[in-house]
């Protein structure tokens, strides 16, 4: 019995210890967004393998195809394309190293839609406007498959004039990938 409480003591000490570590790691910027402002957090480990090399260009297209949990929320998808970025300009990797292009499509689709008609749609203004131009100032370029936005009925004048209207996702990433870009889905 003796063992079994001061195994427990120890598990709870244990734990204390490292949830107090944790809170502290917290309140000092555990959580960052360097480069996109507010959007695709990291925790930066400066000493951690397979970091990107800063005389590298990188060539990434990713493939944004799952919707948010609720309309009011930033796509997981759109928002994992920021942490890209933030991990990669930490290491060290200047912006003009990065060419990063995100196609939407399927359940991703409507996060591309100008706020008007988002609102329409769902009720709310879009949350990924903002994640948009942040992406922007950084130089990262969003297309969205054509096919895509017929599927879901929406007019191709709904879109967000900084999204760039693609015949199709399929064609879109094999002619990058063509191009030297590596493709991510997510």
């Amino acid at each position: 019995m003796r063992k079994v409480v001061t195994t427990l003591l120890a598990i709870t000490v244990t734990a204390i210890s490292f949830s107090s570590v944790f809170a502290a790691e917290n309140k000092d910027n555990f959580w960052q967004t360097p480069t996109i402002h507010n959007y695709g957090k990291i925790h930066y480990l400066p000493n951690s393998a397979f970091k990107p090399d800063p005389t590298q260009q990188y060539h990434i297209v990713f493939g944004l195809t799952a919707a948010a949990d609720k309309p009011d929320k930033v796509n997981p998808s759109l928002d994992h394309v920021a942490r890209t970025v933030n991990l990669y300009v930490a290491a060290g990797v200047p912006l003009k190293n990065l060419h990063i292009e995100a196609v939407v499509y399927s359940h991703a689709t409507p996060l591309v839609l100008r706020d008007a008609e988002y609102q329409k749609q769902y009720g709310v203004a879009n949350p990924n406007l903002p994640l948009i131009t942040e992406l922007e100032k950084a130089g990262i370029h969003l297309s969205v498959c054509g096919q895509a936005i017929a599927e879901h009925h929406f007019d191709y004048g709904w879109l967000d004039k900084r999204i760039t209207l693609a015949l199709s996702a399929l064609t879109t990433i094999t002619v990058l990938e063509h191009q030297g870009y590596t493709f991510m889905m997510l």
